[in-house]
């Protein structure tokens, strides 16, 4: 036995599973990620269906399809099997995943960082980061208590700054009177 610490397994979440895809069994993928080529190099992920421990699945196929991802995992043979994974986190161990290019950022790096408006002031803080209807929204709380909806587009988001602890908006005129003063 060496002296060696293990280090805990730290999972990411990279998507869901939207529905069974054909009759052997694969997976949609709604991912978090812009690239469906996150699973390249990754040979397991873990399943997580909600209340449940992740599952370590061994993958076995993958290939984009319009904007997501299918996948075929050791877990899945036919679409029975396959429509039990429904809406069920797709997971990959951290260590597994690509390097990240010099201007990425993990979705989980950002949780919790204070958002300020270009202006200075401070608007709160992201509490989560959700797909919707194929568009990247953040959910900002505010010190009030209030949510604010944000599209993640480049023309808002104007700096991410890991280093420094902020993340920097400019949001369009009146979203966030929409959001502060209903």
């Amino acid at each position: 036995m060496s002296g060696e610490q293990l280090d805990p397994v730290r999972l990411v979440e990279l998507g869901r599973v939207q529905k069974p895809h054909g009759l052997k069994g694969e997976l949609c993928i709604e991912l978090y990620a812009d690239s469906p080529f996150l699973f390249e190099d990754v040979k397991r992920i873990y399943l997580q269906l909600p209340g449940k421990k992740p599952k370590p699945c061994e993958l076995l196929e993958w290939r984009p399809h319009q904007g997501r991802a299918l996948i075929l995992v050791d877990r899945c043979q036919g679409r029975d099997q396959a429509e039990a994974w429904r809406g069920a986190e797709v997971l990959v161990r951290e260590r597994d995943l690509p390097e990240l290019d010099e201007d990425e950022v993990r979705p989980e790096d950002l949780i919790g960082l204070p958002v300020l408006h270009v202006n200075g002031t401070s608007i709160g803080h992201l509490a989560d980061i959700q797909d919707v209807a194929g568009q990247e929204m953040w959910f900002i709380h505010d010190e009030e208590g209030h949510e604010i909806l944000l599209p993640a587009v480049e023309e808002f988001v104007r700096d991410i700054d890991l280093d420094g602890g902020a993340i920097v908006i400019d949001p369009p005129d009146g979203l966030l009177e929409l959001y502060q003063n209903p």
